[in-house]
């Protein structure tokens, strides 16, 4: 491994570091201080923790995550592994030292749950894009992938997540449905998080364009280093025959598309932009297996 990989490496693992810093914090803070159940294995070590309170949830967590990242080495190897023991390690160690020595203050359950599951949702999206995890619904949602690929891994720790609040409140009886439908709003915002830092960063711009002009914008296009597709198309009114140029590109490249258009073709130029999520291909990185 040379110079430029070990830093990228340790890059990397600062990054990590960090993801956990936040999700203990967001979890001890807002989830366990205001007694807002949790999703996944977290939230299954807070009804272990009902019957058993002298034990700590990191170790809970811990010791509940070991078979499943077992599994995980099977799929993904044990870089998997690596990045996910050190992730749930971390974690959960910060976990149990912010509960022991750290007292925050309860705040109104609204205001936690909002708060708590869009900075969950933000730490674990953070540590899926490094290939770690804090096992559990993560790890368990990233195994789930291979089976449901069209489903994107939000959707699945949500569904995950909720199906054991809704298990928390079996144990908690009526005194705690309030807390498990802040529990619930919270999961949804961690998962709608989460997705935006996992696929939003790869999230892209695509534009039709029809033109009489259509051989000047892509010469233009091509002049400021963007790709461009040709369409053949068919006017449905004049049966004219029509070149449709396709441009893929960045957000903060469209409003350049856009301007450029106006100024070859400033009357008669027909333009659609929408959102393209998932883009891979030159520029816009590579497929893999494993992709989330």
């Amino acid at each position: 491994m040379n110079k430029q990989n070990i830093l990228s490496v340790i890059k990397d693992y600062v990054i990590i570091t960090l993801s956990c810093l936040l999700y203990a914090f967001s979890f001890v803070c807002f989830f366990d201080t205001n007694g807002i159940p949790m999703g996944g294995f977290t939230g299954i070590s807070q009804i272990i923790r009902l019957f058993v309170p002298v034990l700590p949830i990191g170790l809970i967590v811990f010791l509940i995550n070991v078979p499943i990242m077992l599994i995980g080495i099977k799929k993904q190897g044990f870089s998997i592994l690596f990045s996910t023991v050190y992730a749930v390690t971390v974690s959960n160690a910060m976990i149990d030292i912010m509960d022991k020595y750290i007292t925050f203050p309860e705040i109104d359950p609204l205001l936690a749950s909002l708060y708590g599951g869009g900075l969950m949702g933000v730490s674990l999206g953070i540590m899926l894009l490094k290939n770690a995890t804090t096992g559990g619904t993560e790890l368990a949602a990233k195994l789930l992938k291979y089976v449901f690929p069209s489903i994107s891994i939000g959707k699945i720790c949500l569904t995950i997540d909720v199906s054991v609040v809704i298990l928390y409140s079996v144990f908690t009886g009526e005194n705690g449905v309030n807390l498990v439908m802040y529990g619930i709003i919270a999961m949804y915002l961690c998962s709608k998080t989460m997705d935006m830092v996992v696929y939003g960063s790869i999230n892209a711009k695509m534009a039709y364009i029809v033109s009489a002009k259509s051989e000047e914008i892509k010469q233009a296009l091509l002049d400021i280093e963007l790709g461009v597709t040709i369409l053949s198309g068919k006017g449905g009114y004049s049966g004219n025959n029509v070149n449709v140029i396709m441009c893929v590109v960045r957000p903060t490249k469209m409003p350049a598309v856009k301007k450029l258009v106006s100024q070859i073709d400033p009357d008669k130029a027909f333009v659609i932009v929408t959102d393209a999520k998932e883009v891979f291909g030159e520029g816009f990185g590579e497929y893999s297996e494993g992709n989330l």
